[in-house]
């Protein structure tokens, strides 16, 4: 078992909201536990031995509210201080990837180098307290500054390498994506997208394509195929087999425990979307959340044999695509609640050594709802994670990226209910306009860095209609641009004149 006490501004905390939390084992696997919060205390009961670190959503002052993790702890008797375990954990990651990272100004090394040291002495000095209401001060200090540094290190690194980058003009023309809504839209929202994107994602839903079955409906997918083709927009396939409840066919919940006759139909899926669209679409996400989100319930060995088979369907019909493994939630933490998912990586190294021909990993990430996957991260943390993905030998694309500009709850989502966003964490402080056109100017920033990042999708265009994110689009609900919008043309237009 696991104890932490908690803290604010010195002072034990009352009351902690768990719904983010979990547990951390060994390779960063999430693992399972009973986590409860008690007489000031967060106990965590493990399910298995050995030290574990935890992960929770937690204030940090000056950075928003962000999910961050301890490092792994031996179980004692005597409780650990959150939020010193906190900036240990920050400080130990920090120094690992200062030996990654190659900074070449010296100037802003030696400031960073500066903080990083703060910091530390600010730990020794909690550490060192002789009561506990100043050791939790210092830490708060200790882990808000670590956070501090950490997003500075990671801007200022990919500052460098993407100045490196475009030196090299090491991108391709089709960089900046978006994906769109099937309904067909207004003018405006399609000029708006072609003034601002060189590639357009076109959502493949099963549900919508048949909804009952050998009924199908294949209007709005052809209504956008026909635009975007005679526009000479280049069009991305995505979710072409994905397990999502929103996706699946109700009727093929009749056939969930006959496996072989769902594969059959499966890949008579496959083959009638990409015998209608193959010749218009240059690239296929074939196997979209497969380890995260399985409404059929399927097993370890049916996925990947789903995913072997995707892959090679696609690759028979569509030769010349390209052919996408898409990750969600890259941290992994559904896994801690629902066993019969996989771990991302366990799930990235199966596809990998399995000998499934595919092109390229995709990886998404949607910041701002209070649900597993979408707690808000920090740029260090996110660029660390776009790190691991990118050292498998394989190009990333980043299929979908989103984060709100209000905190207004919604009553009309794509999650069939009420969703409030500020359960989803914050950054840098309360979700708004300017704070979203931050954020999608620093995240792009640091995908574009990375030399395997071929491309970067936003999820939703604009926030009309039946949106993934409540107010995440890059236009209001009447079409106007929100700041986030001109920040993006912006740095298009920054990255992608030395190729004209």
């Amino acid at each position: 078992m696991l104890r932490f006490r908690t803290h604010s501004n010195g002072d034990s905390t009352a009351k902690v909201d768990l719904s983010s939390a979990y547990l951390v084992g060994n390779d960063g696997v999430p693992a399972r536990a009973e986590i409860v919060f008690k007489n000031g205390e967060i106990i965590c009961r493990k399910r298995a031995s050995g030290p574990a670190g935890l992960a929770l959503l937690w204030p940090v002052n000056g950075m928003g509210r962000i999910l961050l993790q301890t490092t792994r702890l031996p179980e004692r008797d005597e409780p650990y201080m959150l939020e010193l375990e906190l900036a240990r954990g920050r400080l130990m990651r920090l120094s690992h990837k200062q030996e990654d990272w190659e900074l070449d100004d010296a100037h802003c090394l030696e400031s960073l180098a500066g903080q990083v040291a703060k910091s530390r002495d600010l730990l020794i000095e909690a550490l060192q307290a002789e009561d506990e209401a100043t050791a939790a001060r210092l830490a708060e200090q200790a882990l808000a500054l670590s956070v501090q540094v950490g997003e500075d290190l990671s801007l200022q690194h990919a500052g460098t390498a993407l100045a490196r980058r475009r030196q090299l003009k090491a991108f391709g023309r089709r960089l900046f994506g978006c994906r769109i809504e099937l309904p067909t839209p207004s003018d405006t929202y399609r000029r708006r997208l072609t003034n601002a994107f060189d590639f357009v994602t076109v959502p493949i839903c099963w549900r919508q394509i048949e909804p009952r079955e050998q009924q199908f409906d294949w209007k709005p997918l052809d209504t956008w195929v026909e635009w975007l083709a005679k526009k000479r927009m280049p069009i991305k396939g995505a979710g072409l087999v994905s397990f999502a409840e929103q996706d699946v066919p109700d009727w093929l919940y009749i056939w969930e425990h006959d496996f072989e006759t769902l594969r059959d139909l499966i890949y008579e899926h496959i083959r009638r979307v990409i015998s209608r669209y193959g010749e218009y679409v240059q690239a296929w996400d074939v196997a979209s959340g497969l380890h995260a989100v399985n409404a059929v319930s399927f097993n370890f060995e049916q996925l990947m044999e789903l995913t072997r088979m995707a892959a090679a369907v696609t690759r028979q019909l569509a030769p010349r695509s390209t052919t996408i493994v898409d990750m969600v939630a890259p941290w992994g933490e559904y896994y801690a609640r629902n066993q019969r998912t996989i771990p991302p990586m366990l799930y990235a190294d199966m596809v990998m050594q399995s000998g499934i021909t595919f092109d390229a990993f995709g990886m998404q990430f949607a910041f701002g709802l209070g649900k597993d996957g979408m707690y808000v991260r920090d740029m260090f943390q996110i660029s660390s994670m776009i790190d691991a993905f990118g050292h498998r030998g394989k190009p990333l694309h980043i299929t979908a990226v989103q984060v709100p500009s209000n905190v207004q709850t919604d009553k009309d989502d794509a999650w069939g209910g009420t969703v409030s966003i500020s359960d989803g964490g914050a950054w840098r402080g309360a979700w708004t306009e300017e704070t979203q056109a931050r954020w999608l100017e620093s995240f792009y920033e640091i995908a574009l860095s990375k030399p395997f990042v071929d491309t970067v999708t936003w999820r939703d265009l604009s926030d009309t209609g039946r949106h993934y994110l409540p107010h995440g689009g890059l236009l209001r609900s009447d079409l106007t641009p929100k700041p986030a919008y001109d920040r993006l043309v912006a740095l298009r237009k920054d990255i992608l004149p030395s190729y004209e």
